[in-house]
């Protein structure tokens, strides 16, 4: 069942985001990948891909290549979920941003828990619900239409809280605050993040070009630890993911259903410009 808190779309910018997914519904990308197994996901891939799926019959190449992307995306909701720390049944987690709701059913049959996903979009929370109840899981994972810097949860309700590439649509001093307050004394925060490196300087022009394709705001590499430090979620494992993404990007590339944006994350991953984190860090 869909819940919805007060004023979600507070912002000029919350406002565009949310058009954004809720007029890209038929994005093919997320669709066809989706259509594999019923997981669809909102992140990208890790992980090396098999290059089998490039032999073959020419008639049958697109759709080894959709198995193999989704396969790769899976792999990282698995790696997500690897470094939430030990879950109980009887634990809730939560889903920042979770799109059509993958990686909330993955951890759901993982652990056997309480699942709620919120997302500003109302198109990929009835999706969402809707893959729950088909699963016949609607009982205990669910998404709700909420903002992830004010959920209006309960302080404190939260043995775990993750983002899977999500964090550069919001302010993270504003919703690390609210995940601290959410997570339990000695819950897990979790994010697969995007970041620019700011070793570097300035944004580079590929990192400006996934900005404006994606109408998000990346971050620099040091404003998560910050962010983390001044909300007391303190990092218990920092991996970088940056050399196990490309081959997803590369396979992506060779792919019918690329959309012009690989050739940006490609160049900004090898130049060194741009970075894929994954961030455990514990509230005290």
């Amino acid at each position: 069942m869909t819940t919805t808190a007060p004023n979600v779309l507070r912002t000029a910018f919350q406002k565009s985001v949310a058009n954004y997914w809720n007029t890209n519904q038929q994005d093919p990308v997320n669709l066809r990948l989706g259509e594999v197994d019923g997981l669809y996901h909102h992140h990208y891939g890790l992980g090396d891909y098999d290059p089998a799926v490039l032999e073959g019959p020419e008639a049958t190449r697109e759709e080894r290549i959709t198995r193999e992307l989704h396969r790769l995306e899976t792999a990282q909701a698995d790696v997500l979920l690897d470094h939430l720390g030990a879950i109980a049944p009887t634990d809730r987690l939560l889903d920042a941003g979770s799109g059509r709701g993958g990686s909330s059913i993955m951890a759901n049959h993982r652990f056997g828990c309480e699942v709620d996903g919120i997302s500003i979009s109302e198109y990929q929370v009835g999706f969402a619900n809707e893959q729950a109840q088909q699963r016949g899981v609607a009982d205990r994972v669910r998404f709700h239409f909420r903002n992830m810097l004010d959920t209006g949860l309960e302080t404190g309700s939260r043995r775990a809280v993750w983002t899977n590439e999500t964090t550069m649509y919001v302010d993270l001093f504003e919703a690390f605050a609210e995940f601290s307050r959410l997570l339990e004394t000695g819950g897990r925060y979790v994010c697969i993040t995007g970041c620019s490196n700011d070793v570097m300087g300035l944004r580079s022009k590929a990192v400006s070009r996934i900005d404006e394709h994606y109408i998000c705001n990346i971050h620099p590499r040091s404003q998560y630890f910050k962010a983390l430090a001044a909300n007391n979620l303190v990092p218990i494992s920092v991996v970088d993911l940056t050399a196990a993404t490309i081959p997803y990007w590369e396979l992506r590339a060779k792919s019918a259903l690329a959309t012009g944006i690989e050739d940006p994350f490609l160049t900004a991953y090898k130049e060194g410009s741009f970075h894929y984190l994954l961030i455990a860090a514990d509230k005290i």
